[in-house]
């Protein structure tokens, strides 16, 4: 394992949130590519897992536990330093690496707000009853998120689009994994 990194088990609840792009400086920062337009995540948690690159020469095998000292936005980018990876070339053995971290460190969401990961797998029901699918995807359009739906009823493989407001999303119910809608199949 390299200097930094701890042998640790993937928790169950593990959530893919970014990668390692490079090192950054030569005091052992790095480059994180987030995959969230707010990543909070990263920021709230100190305990980050790492997995290698699946592409590429591997510097380190298995699941590696990195203690983050700090993260931080510098000009627009994203960089982190952890503890015990002292040098650019240590940094550097991380490029790549896949980031993991557990979700009961995501921060706390707001009434009627919901991490994507948590929508994606759920029943799509209309207010008459008739299932329309499960949404595999979710799309930032701008101004609004998109639900992509697979609907796996429909005689060849479809896929709806129903726009995350408040207009068209009548319940979203994670206990019983379903959200209530006010569409119709054939929109």
């Amino acid at each position: 394992m390299l200097p930094g990194l701890e042998a640790a088990a993937l928790p169950a609840d593990a959530i893919e949130v970014g990668r390692i792009l490079d090192a950054w400086g030569i005091k052992g920062w790095f480059k994180v590519l987030p995959y969230s337009a707010d990543p909070e995540a990263l920021f709230s948690s100190k305990l980050w897992f790492v997995l290698p690159s699946e592409k590429g020469a591997k510097t380190f095998d298995g699941v590696g536990e990195l203690k983050i000292k700090e993260a931080k936005v510098h000009s627009g980018t994203l960089v982190a330093c952890a503890y015990e990876v002292e040098d650019r070339n240590t940094a550097d053995a991380l490029r790549g690496a896949r980031i993991f971290i557990s979700k009961a460190n995501f921060p706390a969401v707001q009434e009627n707000e919901y991490y994507w990961v948590d929508l994606i797998g759920l029943e799509v029901i209309n207010r008459q009853g008739q299932r329309l699918g499960n949404v595999v995807d979710l799309l930032s359009t701008g101004p609004q998120t998109v639900l992509v739906i697979d609907d796996v009823q429909a005689p060849k493989a479809e896929q709806r689009m129903i726009p995350f407001v408040a207009i068209y999303i009548d319940d979203v119910n994670l206990a019983e994994r379903r959200i209530l809608v006010d569409w119709q199949p054939d929109y």
